[in-house]
C-alpha cells in the first residue's frame, strides 16, 4: 500500500500494478509525462539507485572485484550475475511516467487535487539538490520553505536565533502544519540576544510543537542554520546554510543555503537527523514553556548588552556607485543629447539631495561663480538640503535660507520655499539668467499654479527636478517641463533589489469602517465626515490589536501614524495613551515639533500621530513602523 504524500518516482512494473489496484473512489493519484529535458536526469537517478541496491546484495571476500566487474556490464546482464533476484518488477515500460502524489479523497476537503498538489510541491522538487544564494533571481528560500512545510509530515529546525519577522513569513503554514497533527521540533539559542521572545512564545503555543533553548550566554557554541523536512513517502529534504529565522535572512539577505534530498544524498539527511537528535538530548538545550519565559528574557537581555562598543568614523563624502551612475547619466543628457532640463526619479532613501549636491559641485568646478537656487515646499527639507550641500562642498557657510520669516543677506546660493518665492516673485529684482543652476525638490508638485511663476521668471543653464513619485493623481505630465524624458531613475523595486534600502513588510488590514456614505470631493473623502467615522473606539481597538499581532514588541517601537485631520490625530494619541501605549500627536504649524520628535527618537513616546507633516523629504532613519490610520482614496 502506498504512503500518502508527494512523490517524484518513475513508475516501474511493481508501482504500476499497485496503482492499478487502488480504489479510485477513495484515492487520487497524479502522474505526468517525462519531459525531454528532464528524461536523462530521472532515468540516471533511477538506474543509479537500482545498481546501488543490486551491488549491496553482494557479499564475500571478492565482493569488491565482483562489483567492479558487474559495474562494467550493462543493466540487462545484472540478472545473470545475481541469480537469486528477479528484476522483472524493476523494468520500465517505454511509455512510463512519473508519480507525483498519492492523496486520500475521504474527508480531504480538497476541491481541486491538481491545484492542491501544485501549491504544496516545492518549486525545486523533491529529488534534486539546489543552491539558494539570496539573490532575487530564481526561486526564493522563503517561498520554497512554505511549500516544504505544507508537504511534510515532521520538521526539525536548528537555528542560532529566531526573529518574529521571520516567523511571520510562514506563520500560516506552521499553524496549518501543526494543526494537522504533524510534529515540529525547534532548537535555538539566546545568542547575542538576537532571538525575539515573541517568536519563541508563538512556536511554543503551537500544537504538536516542542522548542528547546540554550541559555548559555557565556559560551555560545551553536551557530548552525538548518531545516529538515521529513515525508512518510521517504522523499525527505533539508536546507543547510547561513539563514537564521529572520525576514532578511529568508528573503533579501545574501545568504547561501544548500538544499539536499534523500533521493540524491541520503547519508547527509541521515547525519542531519542523527546530529539534531543528539543535540535534542543534550542537557544544554532546555525545553521552553511559558514557565521559562522570565528565564529566557533575562538570558536575552544579558546577551544583548555584551560587547556593544561604539565606533565613530570620519571620512570624505563620496557618491555611492549607483549615485555615480546617475551623475554620469545626467552628464550624458547634457553633453550628448543637449538636454539641460533634467528629471531625476529616485526612490526615497537613495539620496536625491546628495546626488543633486554632487551634480552642482561638478558644475561649479567648471563654473566657479555658478549661482544656485534650491526650491522646496517645506522648511525641514530646505534645512536638510543646505546641510547636505555644506557637507559635500566642505563649506559650512554655504547657502542661505529664505523661509518662515528667515531672510537672506544674499541671493547667490539660496534655499527657499516655493511659497516664499511665489509671494516675492513680482518684486524680485534678479534677472532672468541670474541663476545658473536651479534644483526643484519634490518636483511632482511642479504642475501646481504656485510653481509656474518660478519657471517663467528664471531660465538657468541647468534645471534639475527631483522626485520619487513622478506620477500624479490628476494625470498632469511633469515631463513637459523636462524635455519629455526622464534623465535617470532608480525606482523602489530596483533600489530594494540592489540592497540600497531596507526591505519592508506591508500589511493591509481590514477593519469595520463603512465608507460608502462618506462624501467624495476633489479626489478624496470629505475630511470632516471621514474624521467622524475613523474616530471610533472600535476602530482604535482593531488597530491596537493588529499592532499587537504584527509587531515584535508593541511597547518598543518608533512609529509614525498618519491621520486624516488634527482631530483624528489627537483622538488616536489619547486612545493609545489610555491603554498604556506612550503616544503624542503633531499637526502642521506645531511650535514644539523638534521637542516631540526628540521624545520619539529617545523612545519617551513610541507612537506619534501626525497630519500633513513628516510625509515628504523627512530623514528619520530610526523609525521602524508606519501606521496609515486614514483611508484617503479608493
Amino acid at each position: 500500500m502506498f504512503k500518502t504524500g508527494l512523490y517524484e518516482q518513475l513508475i516501474n512494473n511493481l508501482i504500476s500494478n499497485k496503482l492499478n489496484s487502488l480504489d479510485l473512489e477513495t484515492i487520487y493519484y497524479k502522474t505526468t509525462a517525462i519531459e525531454k529535458s528532464e528524461a536523462s536526469t530521472f532515468l540516471t537517478q533511477y538506474i543509479s539507485n537500482f545498481i546501488n541496491h543490486s551491488l549491496n546484495l553482494i557479499s564475500g571476500e571478492n565482493s569488491v572485484e565482483t562489483q567492479i566487474n558487474i559495474i562494467n556490464k550493462i543493466i540487462l546482464l545484472l540478472q545473470s550475475e545475481i541469480e537469486k533476484q528477479d528484476f522483472k518488477d524493476n523494468l520500465l515500460d517505454i511509455n512510463t511516467s512519473i508519480l507525483k502524489a498519492v492523496i486520500p479523497k475521504l474527508d480531504s476537503h480538497i476541491k481541486d487535487f491538481d491545484t492542491y498538489i501544485k501549491e504544496i510541491t516545492p518549486y525545486t522538487g523533491l529529488t534534486q539538490s539546489e543552491l539558494f544564494t539570496g539573490s532575487n533571481a530564481g526561486v526564493s528560500l522563503e517561498s520554497e520553505i512554505k511549500k516544504e512545510i505544507l508537504s511534510s509530515d515532521k520538521i526539525y529546525f536548528l537555528v542560532s536565533f529566531i526573529k518574529w519577522s521571520g516567523i511571520r513569513i510562514f506563520e500560516k503554514e506552521l499553524r496549518e502544519f501543526t494543526k494537522r497533527g504533524k510534529k515540529l521540533q525547534v532548537i535555538t539559542t539566546s545568542y547575542m540576544g538576537a532571538t525575539d521572545l515573541k517568536a519563541v512564545e508563538f512556536l511554543a503555543s503551537l500544537p504538536n510543537t516542542e522548542i528547546k533553548v540554550s541559555y548559555n550566554t557565556a559560551n555560545e557554541r551553536l551557530h548552525a542554520k538548518s531545516y529538515l523536512f521529513f515525508r512518510d513517502t521517504g522523499f525527505h529534504t533539508g536546507y543547510i546554510g547561513s539563514s537564521n529565522i529572520s525576514k532578511s535572512a529568508l528573503t533579501s539577505g545574501l545568504e547561501w543555503n544548500l538544499k539536499v534530498t534523500n533521493s540524491e544524498i541520503s547519508h547527509i539527511i541521515k547525519k542531519f537527523q542523527k546530529t539534531f537528535e543528539t543535540y535534542w538530548e543534550d542537557k544544554e538545550f532546555e525545553v521552553f514553556t511559558q514557565a521559562e519565559k522570565q528565564k529566557l528574557q533575562i538570558a536575552l537581555k544579558n546577551a544583548s548588552t555584551k560587547d556593544t562598543n561604539n565606533f565613530t568614523t570620519f571620512f570624505d563624502i563620496k557618491p555611492h556607485h549607483y549615485q555615480e551612475e546617475i551623475l554620469e547619466e545626467l552628464q550624458v543628457q547634457r553633453e550628448i543629447h543637449k538636454r539641460y532640463k533634467n528629471l531625476l526619479v529616485a526612490a526615497t532613501g537613495t539620496g536625491k539631495t546628495v546626488i543633486s549636491a554632487f551634480d552642482y559641485k561638478r558644475f561649479k568646478q567648471n563654473n566657479p561663480s555658478a549661482k544656485l537656487l534650491f526650491v522646496a515646499h517645506r522648511k525641514e527639507i530646505l534645512i536638510q538640503a543646505r546641510a547636505t550641500f555644506q557637507a559635500i562642498l566642505k563649506d559650512n557657510n554655504f547657502g542661505e535660507l529664505w523661509v518662515d520669516g528667515i531672510t537672506p543677506l544674499s541671493y547667490e546660493y539660496l534655499f527657499t520655499s516655493v511659497q516664499t518665492l511665489q509671494n516675492n516673485i513680482e518684486r524680485f529684482t534678479l534677472s532672468k539668467n541670474y541663476y545658473d543652476f536651479i534644483i526643484i525638490d519634490e518636483v511632482h508638485h511642479i504642475a501646481a499654479k504656485s510653481y509656474r511663476p518660478i519657471l517663467q521668471k528664471f531660465e538657468a543653464n541647468i534645471l534639475l527636478g527631483l522626485t520619487a513619485t513622478p506620477e500624479r493623481m490628476d494625470n498632469e505630465n511633469i515631463l513637459d517641463d523636462f524635455c519629455g524624458v526622464t534623465a535617470s531613475e532608480i525606482r523602489l523595486p530596483e533600489a530594494l533589489n540592489r540592497k540600497l534600502l531596507c526591505p519592508f513588510q506591508y500589511f493591509g488590514i481590514s477593519d469595520s469602517v463603512d465608507l460608502q456614505n462618506i462624501k467624495w470631493q476633489n479626489g478624496k473623502y470629505q475630511t470632516s465626515e471621514l474624521t467622524d467615522v475613523l474616530s471610533s473606539e472600535k476602530r482604535v481597538g482593531e488597530i491596537i490589536a493588529k499592532c499587537e499581532e504584527y509587531l515584535r514588541d508593541i511597547n518598543d517601537v518608533i512609529s509614525i501614524g498618519f491621520c486624516v485631520s488634527q482631530e483624528h490625530a489627537k483622538f488616536m494619541s489619547e486612545k493609545f495613551n489610555e491603554v498604556g501605549l506612550k503616544a503624542d500627536f503633531l499637526i502642521s504649524g506645531s511650535s514644539n515639533r523638534n521637542v516631540v520628535k526628540s521624545r520619539l527618537l529617545k523612545k519617551e513616546i513610541n507612537y506619534l500621530f501626525v497630519v500633513d507633516i513628516f510625509n515628504e523629504g523627512v530623514d528619520i532613519p530610526q523609525i521602524d513602523t508606519i501606521l496609515f490610520c486614514a483611508q484617503l482614496r479608493v
